[in-house]
């Protein structure tokens, strides 16, 4: 998958490679994997453009606040030829002319108290301030179907936040997997996948172990990036 990112800004990173296949395992046990899907904050559009491509099934729909990846998102979809319908504006303030099946997202996590980068679409795209945790989750699920699905990653350290505000959004955690950059350092990253108005008992998978002793890939990491075959290639808008 061809994807063109800005040569001057925001780029997607391994957190995306690594939601895209736990999401892929979470829908392991579903034979048939259909309707309208969400892709929050679609950045380039990597994420759901590669599981649109994988789920040729679905509709897709993409959400964006930024024009220039506004911009990125609709080239890359057209590029690889997949259909996508892009929603231009806020998630938190957009009206949504239907209930969606599948939400997907990598959102702005970084709290806000860590230092910004002065650059404003890198603040937009990383920092939590410009999408805050609860009005995420609450907006997700008043745009989901009942039992409707939502896969994202944050930042593991805000994990009791994220369990207390699916919870007074009547979300249930189906699935869960820590990322730890390797055996010797602390979880950074916690991937989840939570369900509308179920009482399914919570699943947690093997950590995702990013390097190895020798400070290369894991055997694991490297399957998931062979699996998702993305090439980038920067550009600039004319």
């Amino acid at each position: 998958m061809v994807l063109y990112q800005p040569q001057n800004g925001y780029c997607y990173n391994s957190d995306t490679h690594f939601l895209y296949n736990f999401i892929c395992k979470s829908l392991e046990k579903y034979k048939n994997i259909s309707g309208e899907v969400l892709d929050i904050g679609s950045g380039s559009g990597i994420l759901g453009l590669l599981f649109a491509k994988r789920y040729s099934k679905i509709n897709l729909n993409q959400v964006e606040i930024q024009e220039t990846f506004q911009f990125f998102s609709t080239k890359n979809a057209i590029t690889n030829k997949i259909n996508s319908k892009m929603n231009k504006g806020s998630f938190l303030e957009i009206e949504f002319d239907m209930k969606f099946d599948i939400c997907l997202s990598n959102p702005p996590f970084y709290h806000s108290d860590v230092i910004k980068s002065e650059i404003e679409n890198l603040k937009i795209a990383r920092y939590n301030d410009y999408m805050p945790l609860r009005d995420f989750i609450k907006r997700a699920s008043e745009v989901l179907k009942n039992g409707g699905k939502f896969f994202f990653c944050y930042d593991c350290k805000q994990l009791d936040d994220i369990i207390l505000y699916l919870k007074e959004f009547k979300f249930n955690i189906e699935t869960l997997q820590f990322v730890y950059p390797s055996t010797s350092k602390d979880a950074t990253l916690v991937m989840i996948y939570a369900k509308k108005d179920s009482k399914s008992l919570l699943k947690v998978l093997t950590p995702l172990i990013v390097f190895d002793e020798k400070n290369e890939f894991t055997k694991t990491v490297k399957n998931i990036y062979n699996e998702a075959q993305t090439h980038s290639i920067k550009a600039l808008i004319e």
